[in-house]
């Protein structure tokens, strides 16, 4: 039985887990933060990834925590809704796709795993030899394992402790997400409004009495330690709701600030080292597939080894995943450019196209068309089947 330890329990961490559980690894999961980290936006799981849930036994308990998002609309300064649209039309979201909070996600691959994998909270790694495994931990005792995983996210101290290096690569916008009261009283209905160079969205799904709201906004500026200045000074004033947003934001006990990044990696392991999810791999929020990526990478991963020793489970896990990262990584940078307008008449034009599609005869096939570069980055990568 080989020890892995792994870094990170967000989703690729207890995924990965799982099924390294299953091949009868012994797994050890260590997370920084001292409990599951709970909130997070809702997030998407298409194609591979469907399969990747259904192999896991796990598509009928998803389907029951999805969203259930049942319109979106974009609106004015004064709060008139502009237009109105399904959901799944704007998302470009298939009949199979389901959409779920992170937070329950999170907490499913969990519950699914803390039986059989020892969870270590409030606690990191500071040091780490990739060709031993040896580790030197925060609070614990140094241990070595027989593979070291980092599933730490965009800022993975795994990445850089054993490949060092600038692989983060800022795609010049900011990002905050945070719960907030809903006091539109929204029902499973998504509302954003835009100005130039800004986005505003606040949402409520069926499974929540509160209300999530996100800003998206360019800059290249730093921001450590500067977090709500930077967005009082960007959004205050904007119009709409967005000055009793900001008002909620700051008592919110699940404010989220960072940089919409992705992670250009050269290889995705090295000696006794591997990455999985974002920490290898992330494609930024704005392509809608970084939980994809991390359970299809955790299963891919965990099948590989269960194959071969490290170094060929290594090489062939980013032969198999690096044209599905490359495909993801150029919708995440395509994406951004449409999330954000560049004028109050690119923001109308915008709005009105999306009035009137629903109306034309030809719907279904321009919006298969418009879709389309969603589907096929979600797709791009023939799973192989493990014992």
């Amino acid at each position: 039985m080989r020890r892995v330890l792994i870094v990170g329990a967000s989703i690729a961490g207890p995924a990965l887990a799982w099924w390294l559980h299953r091949y009868s690894f012994e797994v050890t999961v260590v997370e920084r933060a001292p409990a599951l980290r709970q909130g997070g936006y809702k997030i998407d799981i298409r194609g591979a990834a469907l399969d990747v849930v259904e192999r896991m036994g796990l598509k009928d308990r998803l389907t029951g925590l999805e969203t259930d998002m049942r319109f979106m609309s974009f609106v004015n300064s004064a709060g008139r809704r502009l237009v109105d649209v399904r959901a799944d039309l704007f998302m470009g979201r298939g009949e199979a796709d389901l959409e779920v909070m992170r937070g329950d996600l999170s907490q499913l691959l969990y519950d699914e795993t803390r039986a059989t994998v020892d969870y270590r909270f409030g606690d990191t790694i500071v040091e780490l030899d990739p060709a031993t495994g040896a580790v030197s931990f925060e609070h614990a005792e140094p241990e070595t394992f027989d593979l070291v995983i980092g599933a730490d996210g965009l800022h993975s101290t795994v990445r850089r402790l054993a490949f060092g290096g600038d692989v983060v690569h800022d795609l010049d916008h900011l990002v905050a997400i945070a719960t907030v009261p809903n006091h539109l009283e929204l029902d499973r209905w998504e509302l954003i409004y835009s100005v130039p160079g800004r986005t505003v969205n606040l949402y409520s799904t069926g499974r929540s009495a509160d209300a999530k709201v996100l800003f998206l906004f360019g800059a290249d500026q730093k921001y450590a330690g500067r977090e709500l200045e930077i967005l009082n000074t960007t959004f205050r004033g904007a119009g709409w709701e967005t000055d009793r947003l900001l008002d909620a934001v700051a008592v919110s006990d699940d404010f989220y600030f960072d940089t919409v990044s992705q992670v250009h990696l050269d290889r995705y392991a090295v000696d006794r080292v591997g990455l999985v999810g974002d920490a290898a791999y992330c494609p930024s929020f704005a392509s809608g597939q970084g939980t994809s990526l991390a359970l299809v990478g955790a299963y891919v991963l965990a099948g590989e080894l269960s194959r071969s020793e490290p170094a060929h489970a290594f090489a062939t896990y980013e032969q198999l995943m690096r044209p599905y990262v490359e495909r993801n990584l150029k919708l995440g940078r395509d994406n951004l450019g449409r999330m954000i307008s560049k004028s109050p008449l690119q923001s109308w034009v915008g709005a009105m196209v999306l009035r009137v599609l629903p109306k034309l005869p030809m719907k279904d096939a321009l919006v298969a068309k418009m879709t389309q570069p969603i589907h096929d980055a979600a797709r791009a990568i023939e799973l192989p089947v493990y014992s």
